[in-house]
């Protein structure tokens, strides 16, 4: 899990290293999200969060400020690692509908990867601060575009030429929703299908929806 963007930067800290910030804020998180579910985020205090990471309460208040803080940066280690993976799947040399399909495939995964993240997502983000709510919605619009992207991309490369910019922007967040689903609905999924045969079905199921556009 990686804080690549500015977003976690927002967050203040008395520590000046920044590759030990990101080490601490990753164990934080990672205690978070388990104590958050167990717990509830209202009954998850300071001291249990320093005990479950290993820190003293005074070492806590090193990386964060408040429990706020801890919540907003579970919800951007989601956003950061789903970012970094399309980003890197887009800077492959894939083009058509091969490249879509991997888009989709990187998005899923990290969901899969990320489950216990994503669910805590859903349940408390309505929590935060305003300012913390805005910055989670621009990280989620900023994976979006990502789809649209590629999408457009297959419009302008003449595979799916008869898109519209109404369907690649639904399609796209329908991507991003379909990965979440994964995650929230995994005590049905998980008992029915492999994250590999999820992924296919997916995939097929926009493939074909997009190819029906056609006509």
């Amino acid at each position: 899990m990686v804080f690549e963007r500015d977003d976690s930067r927002e967050v203040e800290t008395q520590i000046k290293n920044k590759e030990l910030v990101k080490e601490r804020r990753r164990q934080i998180v990672d205690a978070a999200v388990q104590l958050f579910i167990q717990r509830g985020y209202h009954k998850t205090t300071t001291r249990a969060l320093a005990k479950a990471t290993g820190l003293s309460i005074g070492s806590l208040y090193e990386y964060v400020t408040t429990k706020d803080d801890v919540l907003y940066l579970v919800c951007i280690a989601i956003h950061s690692e789903v970012e970094q993976g399309l980003k890197e799947v887009l800077a492959r040399p894939l083009q058509g509908r091969e490249a879509l399909a991997n888009i989709i495939r990187e998005h899923f995964m990290v969901c899969d990867r990320m489950s216990d993240h994503v669910l805590l997502m859903y349940q408390v983000t309505h929590f935060l601060p305003k300012k913390w709510q805005q910055k989670v919605t621009e990280a989620e619009m900023r994976i979006t575009s990502l789809f649209v992207e590629a999408l457009t991309e297959l419009k302008r490369s003449g595979k799916l030429p008869h898109l519209d910019d109404a369907t690649i922007n639904l399609m796209s967040h329908n991507i991003s929703v379909l990965g979440h689903t994964w995650a929230f609905r995994r005590w049905y999924f998980a008992k029915h299908f492999t994250i590999d045969q999820y992924i296919e079905q997916q995939t097929e199921f926009i493939m074909c929806f997009l190819d029906k556009k056609k006509s």
